[in-house]
Order: structure tokens, then C-alpha cells, then sequence
């Protein structure tokens, strides 16, 4: 079936068929569904990494690549190439140190990764389904900040197909006013394969959205969150979340790990405490 899309799809770019709109449109569809039939995940995350790193690389450079403007393709690629640094860092079990334990099994972990820098990496289960979760951090991103303090607001500027949106996000300040106000500007890319759900993302520029006076731009990238159920606990939920973060400006480094830390903390227990507190419809009827 898949060699037979390629097909068709080769055969769009010919010269006679090239305008032939619909036969492209055909062809894609066929070939983003028969991808993500094939590349439904394990039980853990470690494999469906294995399967996303492989075809998302695939669908970025070579589907769609009509649909969109050069500027939107750029975003799109560079979606694709964080989610695929993303996933790179993490799937790489190896040089992690503890940063923060706590007492619910909650912990951070973190490294210095060449041509990054220090990334950290929250581990932590909330009893929770995955579609609970994916409904807050994805499909309802601009309300974070009702329920986090840490975050003050999230807009999304430009949504690009179903997968990639560029949002501006003002942070709040933290230790005590020591770490300035900062926005940051970013591409985010989605993708659900199965059970699972990756949120990933990275700097980038968006000439509508200028810096700000009074305000520093820190930089974001790769990041990433990862989503999956347990398998001995489908209602619940294994929570991964990349953070590699430039905050700018002139702060000592172990304030800035002490920070970034903490805000992982902190998100785990905002994000259970709103989720306790606004259970999911179905569950307040």
C-alpha cells in the first residue's frame, strides 16, 4: 500500500499532472494515514520515539510542500527539527544526574548536551488519562495561564495545518523578582501516534511579534513534552518533559538551575492541582 502512494504521489509532481491539485491532496492523505498506521508506538514511549524520529523527518521535507508559503514550510521543518532534537536528547539514557527528588516519585533530572547546554528532564505520573492531559497542554495551551503562576500568558500567533502553531508565552518572575520578566517566541509541533503525544518546540522569529520594552527574550529549544499512558495503568499518565531554556540576560548559573528546577516542579504540582479541581466533563455529570 505504501509503495503504491509513493507512487501516486511521485506521479503528481510530473509535468502533465502537476496542477492537478486534488490528486496531491489524495496522495498525501493516503500517505500521512498509512504512516501513522505503521508507526503506532510500543508500550513505551522509548519506541514510538523510535518510530516518530524516522517518519516525521519524512512527512516534514517531502508532504504537503504546496499547501503552504516558504515562510510556513520554514516553520513546519523547523517544528519537525525540534521535535526530532527532542527526542534525540531523551532517547539517550545516558549522563543524566538528579537535580530534584521528591517524596510522590516526582523527579528532575539533567545533563549538558554538545551545541545545546544544560537540558533538564521532569519524570513524573498523574493519575490522569492521556487525552485529559493532551486537552490542557495542547488543545487548550492558551489557558495555562489561569492555573499556572508561573506563566502569565500564552497566545498563539499562527496556526500552520493541524500540527504547528507559533505562540508568544510571557513568564511571570521568579526567585523573588531576581529573574526578571521574560516572553519567549516559539514553534511548536504536535504529533499523536497511537496512545501517545508529543509536544515539541524551539526559538524562532515572528516579525509580528517584536521584543518588548522592559521585557528580556529568552530562548526556548529543543523541548519537548511526552505523553503516554502506563501500561499497568492506562488511567494514568507518564509525563516527560524536556526543558532546554536561554533565559538571557546576566544570571549566575546556579540560580538559573535552581530556577529551572523548581519551575518543573512547580508545573507537576499546578498541573494536578487544576486538573483535581476542573475534572474532565464527562466526570462532572
Amino acid at each position: 500500500m505504501l509503495l503504491a502512494t509513493f507512487k501516486l504521489c511521485a506521479g503528481s509532481s510530473y509535468r502533465h499532472v502537476r496542477n492537478m491539485k486534488g490528486l496531491r491532496h489524495q496522495a498525501v492523505l493516503a500517505i500521512s494515514q498509512e504512516l501513522n498506521r505503521r508507526a503506532l508506538g510500543g508500550p513505551t514511549p522509548g519506541a514510538w520515539i523510535h518510530q516518530v524520529r524516522r517518519r516525521s523527518s519524512l512527512l516534514g521535507s517531502r508532504l504537503e510542500d504546496t499547501l503552504y508559503s516558504d515562510q510556513e514550510l520554514a516553520y513546519i521543518r523547523q517544528g519537525e527539527e525540534a521535535m526530532q532534537k527532542a527526542l534525540g536528547i531523551l532517547s539517550s539514557q545516558e549522563g543524566w544526574k538528579k537535580e530534584n527528588q521528591q517524596a510522590n516519585g516526582d523527579q528532575v533530572l539533567s545533563k549538558v548536551v554538545p551545541d545545546v547546554g544544560k537540558v533538564f528532564r521532569l519524570e513524573v505520573v498523574v493519575d490522569q488519562p492521556m487525552e485529559r492531559l493532551y486537552e490542557e497542554l495542547v488543545e487548550r495551551m492558551e489557558a495555562m495561564g489561569e492555573w499556572n503562576p508561573n506563566v502569565k500568558e500564552i497566545k498563539v500567533l499562527q496556526k500552520i495545518g493541524k500540527d504547528t502553531v507559533i505562540t508568544h508565552e510571557l513568564a511571570a518572575e521568579a526567585a523573588g523578582n531576581l529573574v526578571g520578566p521574560r516572553d519567549f517566541v516559539s514553534v511548536r509541533c504536535a504529533k499523536r501516534r497511537g496512545s501517545t503525544c508529543v509536544l515539541a518546540g524551539m526559538a524562532t522569529h515572528f516579525g509580528e511579534m517584536p521584543e518588548q520594552k522592559g521585557i528580556i527574550r529568552g530562548e526556548h529549544g529543543p523541548t519537548c513534552m511526552v505523553l503516554h499512558p502506563l501500561a499497568q495503568s492506562p488511567s494514568k499518565t507518564k509525563l516527560i518533559w524536556l526543558l532546554s531554556i536561554d533565559l538571557k540576560g546576566w544570571l549566575p548559573k546556579t540560580i538559573i538551575n535552581q530556577v529551572l528546577s523548581q519551575t518543573q516542579v512547580d508545573f507537576a504540582n499546578h498541573l494536578r492541582k487544576h486538573l483535581e479541581s476542573n475534572p474532565a466533563p464527562e466526570a462532572r455529570c
